[in-house]
């Protein structure tokens, strides 16, 4: 049998990898056009942030703000990158389409879904360049001569605010690391962690293990590389003053969201940190049920924290 159909990893019904490195999602990938007739209020649409490397993000924005001269005001500003293991997902997904839809409508703000290359095909630290480079995008805005007139006009960069879930929730940390340590003009207001997929030896779990394994091919370090082993980390230079790490009860990432918000305490760090658990939910729960009374109770928490 030869590499090309030896499967390396078997993640079914999501996904398989093969011994020459050749991943088949098994999972279709539908991908939401952006739309300027409003849903739910919201419009949006797709802007390149990086032509050398094909990457795009989607912007939502409320549709009143665009409406009219007289509606324009300054508006937060979200930062959302998404879950999947670093491997799986798009930020055009119906999924996140659809999450960020509601935020934006709940909070009334700007969100901005960054899109980033995904592993095996590139392996990390790839995806972290790329949502770094989106962040950079993004800032070029702040003087108000940007690409994007939404931005430009609109966005308030003294109430930025960074987000995501799983391996997105991990980059937005390592994003809020990053600002903090070398480019503290990237002035951002709070974050918050849905589920983050962090991991440790003593929080190491089998399925999420296999994952990272994947992703990251080229490190030798497992589950105490700090990419994954945030809470073993200096979190103490966190560039933001305020953070919210959202866990779920049944999932088994939750303790790690726990010990990262008791970490954060202890490091020196000088903001402040909330920790709000859904009881009797799994991971990224909110995602897969968002008609669900308690995805609602999340959005409008969410909202709350980015009013």
């Amino acid at each position: 049998m030869d590499s090309d159909s030896e499967i390396e990893y078997d993640y079914y019904p999501r996904f398989r990898v093969y011994k020459n490195g050749r991943i088949e999602r098994l999972v279709a990938e539908t991908f939401v056009p952006p739309s300027l007739n409003p849903k739910n209020g919201i419009v949006s649409k797709d802007a390149v942030s990086s032509p050398e490397k094909n990457l795009s993000l989607r912007i939502y924005f409320p549709h009143t703000a665009v409406a009219g001269e007289e509606n324009k005001k300054k508006l937060p500003l979200l930062v959302y990158f998404h879950g999947g293991g670093f491997i799986m997902g798009t930020a055009f997904s119906p999924i996140y389409h659809t999450f960020l839809t509601s935020v934006v409508s709940a909070a009334d703000c700007i969100a901005v879904s960054v899109d980033y290359r995904r592993a095996p095909e590139h392996p990390i630290p790839i995806g972290y360049e790329d949502s770094w480079d989106a962040v950079e995008w993004i800032f070029r805005h702040i003087s108000g001569s940007g690409p994007e007139d939404w931005l430009n006009e609109n966005a308030d960069f003294g109430r930025v605010f960074i987000a995501g879930d799983s391996a997105g929730a991990n980059i937005a940390h390592h994003m809020g690391i990053r600002a903090g340590k070398e480019r503290r003009e990237f002035k951002i207001s709070g974050m918050t962690l849905f589920h983050p997929f962090f991991l440790s030896r003593v929080g190491a779990v089998g399925y999420f293990e296999g994952l990272w394994d994947i992703a990251s091919p080229n490190s030798d370090k497992g589950v105490v590389d700090p990419w994954i082993n945030v809470v073993g980390s200096d979190l103490s230079g966190l560039g933001c003053g305020r953070v919210l790490v959202m866990v779920a009860g049944k999932d088994v990432l939750a303790r790690e969201g726990w010990v990262y918000a008791e970490e954060l305490k202890k490091s020196g760090w000088e903001g402040k940190v909330e920790v709000m658990e859904t009881k009797g939910e799994g991971h990224v729960f909110h995602l897969r049920n968002p008609n669900s009374d308690r995805a609602r109770v999340v959005v409008q928490r969410f909202a709350e924290f980015l009013k």
